[in-house]
């Protein structure tokens, strides 16, 4: 019973980490006080929901236990109001530095509550079942709120956002199952690691082989 107290604290504090995360897009891409409370709700609870889907959990959690949501408002409407008047990021470093942090904060407690999902759903022999429930579970919200922001999800382009979830999900899958370690102690160690993954990523400018644009796509983009 503790354990799953535990489960539900952690998720909490993913739910209020995307939320932020929806707000401060919200605030680079100017969007109004709806537009920052829609990126709020829908990044901290879209992960869920899809999670929710793909195990056949219908209706989503989110709808059966608002207080995701109910959380994901308030805090969303809290940040809206506090960055209206203190203007904490006015300075853009510190805004990335600040969106950054609160999306791999997000990303390490669902990525580990994604798998547990499937783990404790019996479904525990299907690693490949766990693994991408897990990832789906860490970057679903923030490709929704990427799509409705109008820009190109983080998750296909860098820091190694997807893959810092990949191994965090795997990783705790092996020590829920292979090792036997505890739930605390399996979740400690795996948001600890994709935790350090992206703050390393983020700090050394860690990006994955991608399509750069030369001279020529420029030059055709400037003639069509």
């Amino acid at each position: 019973m503790i354990l799953k107290y535990f489960l539900f604290l952690t998720e909490l504090v993913g739910t209020i980490a995307f939320s932020v995360s929806g707000v401060l897009t919200a605030k680079r891409q100017k969007l109004d006080l709806f537009g920052a409370l829609v990126l709020g709700m829908v990044t901290a609870t879209g992960g869920g929901v899809l999670r929710d889907i793909l195990m056949g959990h219908t209706p989503p959690v989110m709808f059966q236990r608002p207080v995701y949501a109910a959380l994901a408002l308030v805090t969303a409407l809290a940040a809206f109001h506090i960055e209206k008047k203190s203007r904490l990021l006015e300075d853009s470093r510190k805004a990335v530095y600040l969106l950054n942090a609160a999306d791999t904060i997000g990303l390490a407690v669902f990525a580990v509550s994604g798998t547990e999902t499937v783990i404790a759903a019996a479904q525990e022999d299907n690693m490949f079942l766990a693994v991408f429930v897990g990832v789906i579970t860490a970057v679903g919200g923030g490709i929704l709120r990427d799509i409705l922001a109008g820009r190109i999800p983080v998750v296909m382009r860098r820091r190694v956002y997807a893959v810092a979830a990949l191994i965090g999900a795997v990783l705790y899958y092996l020590l829920r199952q292979t090792f036997g370690i505890q739930l605390f102690i399996a979740e400690v160690i795996s948001i600890a690691v994709i935790m350090l993954i992206r703050f390393l990523a983020i700090h050394y400018l860690w990006n994955l082989p991608g399509f750069e644009e030369n001279s020529h796509d420029k030059q055709t983009a400037g003639n069509q």
